[in-house]
């Protein structure tokens, strides 16, 4: 079901005094009960069109709803209500616990003095439940690993009970175990929740088996959409991926690495 629908969205922001135009004519939809992963080359705008989406920065021009409403006419309450965002940077806090940490994404709901009744408790407890992480629930947040720490993040959005989570990298700081396992709760809640999960991503291989739908971002081209098997026939992947030495193999939807052939 469709969540987020973007109209000939520019996007950009602006530098010393002069707005830099990033993209134009963005046109896509994105729906609950997926997950959508955003990839292309770096410099291609995809940080600030999920910094767009997020409403950290104003778009240029077209159209963005959520749900039929447009998000310029959101309040920042309501827009605290309607989109959670996980960051790439770890979290700047100390000496509170992940129970704590993850209670603060009831801050939308509790009011000024931020204190949690027992409906907040059981929804921060089932929050910790879905993400596996109920046995860290009194571990101090800065004694994590990178791994928990994201799905801590995860939960604390879960806790905000928004429909729409963006992420930003949400692998970036994993090995690659836990890259896969991160990619894979991510689905599983998408799927469970129904929420339109949307996130960043440079692990383009664990995306292409993973992702429900990708949207590939280019300078020239524009944005692409589609899901993997819809990419990868069309011939988009092999477009993006293929260089010397690096093949993409639409069949399997894996990237081959040959040896360069050297002159002697």
């Amino acid at each position: 079901m469709e969540t987020i629908r973007l109209s000939n969205l520019a996007i950009g922001y602006r530098q010393k005094g002069n707005t830099k135009t990033v993209a134009t004519g963005i046109n896509a939809t994105i729906n609950g009960g997926e997950l959508t992963c955003l990839i292309g080359a770096n410099g291609t705008g995809k940080s600030t069109l999920l910094r767009t989406l997020s409403a950290f920065l104003p778009k240029l021009g077209g159209t963005i709803t959520i749900n039929g409403k447009e998000i310029s006419s959101f309040t920042n309450k309501q827009l605290a209500k309607t989109i959670g965002v996980v960051l790439t940077g770890r979290p700047d806090v100390q000496n509170i616990t992940v129970t704590e940490l993850v209670g603060l994404g009831r801050s939308p709901y509790t009011g000024f003095w931020g204190t949690l009744n027992a409906n907040d408790k059981a929804v921060v407890q089932q929050a910790l439940t879905m993400t596996g992480i109920s046995h860290l629930a009194e571990r101090m947040v800065q004694t994590l690993s990178d791994g928990e720490r994201q799905k801590a993040m995860i939960a604390k959005a879960l806790a905000q009970q928004t429909p729409v989570i963006f992420l930003d990298e949400p692998t970036a700081f994993l090995d690659y175990p836990s890259k896969v396992e991160m990619m894979q709760l991510l689905q599983r809640l998408s799927r469970e929740t129904g929420k339109t999960i949307f996130l960043s991503t440079h692990d383009l291989e664990i995306a292409l088996q993973i992702a429900d739908c990708l949207w590939l971002m280019d300078k020239d081209k524009g944005i692409c959409v589609g899901t993997p098997v819809e990419l990868a026939a069309a011939g988009t992947l092999s477009n993006f991926i293929n260089r010397e030495g690096i093949n993409f193999n639409p069949a399997t939807r894996t990237i081959q690495i040959t040896e360069l052939s050297v002159e002697r």
